[in-house]
């Protein structure tokens, strides 16, 4: 299923899926989340039972464990309304990987209605909204990364789109910018070496570019990248596009 086939939005009230990176790491990016939907005049719900999207065993090739947690997750976003996620990885899972994975069960249709009521959070606000432009104020170079999981999306040129619009704002290029940071979940804990050597020449890429601040959709993109850059005793500043929207509205960046 492409994430373009849709339900329709009829109001202005969404569930919040916070991600469990949000709930280990990032609640920050959650919190920035819920200022930015509320500035936009929506009424944000967040349902305590969630988890996790399934994504970890979906990748890891348990898809009897993953089905479990899906099924988890279709019960506790019950319902009509959006489920908005600050992820380009975890939205993709529910709209494309858990409709793999259940072809052949006979719950494919609850999946299937919450992958068409998912949205990866800037698609949401430009294509789901209509807001392709943003106000208040963040005075910065910024290098933009679209996450792999978000490319065949509208998630990479919606936060695009939303970014150029802020005022002080400037996106910078850098070399190889389609290439995958080396995260890939599980994949950089199987293949530890190579996910580091890919995040590496990542990283020289954006360093050349001397941006600010780094910026992407997806946190798990940011922790490896800021992860790598801290070990080698050269941090970067990292911003989830939820903090840097929130932040404009405020005036600049917050540390």
């Amino acid at each position: 299923m492409l994430n373009s086939e849709r339900s329709p939005i009829t109001g202005k009230r969404v569930q919040l899926m916070a991600t469990c990176l949000c709930d280990a790491f990032y609640d920050d990016v959650a919190a920035a989340t819920v200022e930015v939907l509320e500035h936009l005049g929506v009424e944000v719900g967040f349902p305590e039972s969630q988890t996790c999207c399934g994504q970890p065993a979906f990748n890891g090739g348990d898809w009897a464990a993953s089905r479990k947690v899906v099924r988890h997750t279709v019960r506790t976003f019950a319902g009509d309304e959006p489920v908005v996620v600050p992820s380009g990885s975890c939205a993709a899972m529910l709209f494309h990987g858990a409709v793999l994975e259940f072809e052949r069960e006979r719950d494919l249709p609850e999946v299937e209605a919450l992958g068409r009521r998912t949205w990866e959070l800037a698609d949401f606000i430009v294509n789901g909204l209509g807001v392709s432009s943003w106000e208040g104020r963040f005075e910065a170079t910024v290098a933009f990364h679209r996450s792999c999981h978000s490319r065949g999306t509208a998630s990479g040129e919606a936060a695009l789109t939303l970014l150029r619009s802020v005022p002080g704002l400037r996106i910078v290029e850098f070399g190889e910018g389609e290439q995958c940071c080396g995260f890939g979940g599980t994949f950089s804990v199987s293949f530890p070496n190579i996910s580091a050597a890919m995040g590496t020449l990542k990283l020289e890429h954006v360093r050349a570019a001397l941006p600010d601040v780094f910026v992407s959709a997806d946190m798990s993109c940011l922790m490896h990248l800021g992860g790598l850059a801290a070990r080698e005793g050269k941090p970067i500043r990292i911003r989830h596009l939820a903090q840097v929207l929130r932040d404009a509205l405020k005036g600049g960046i917050r540390e």
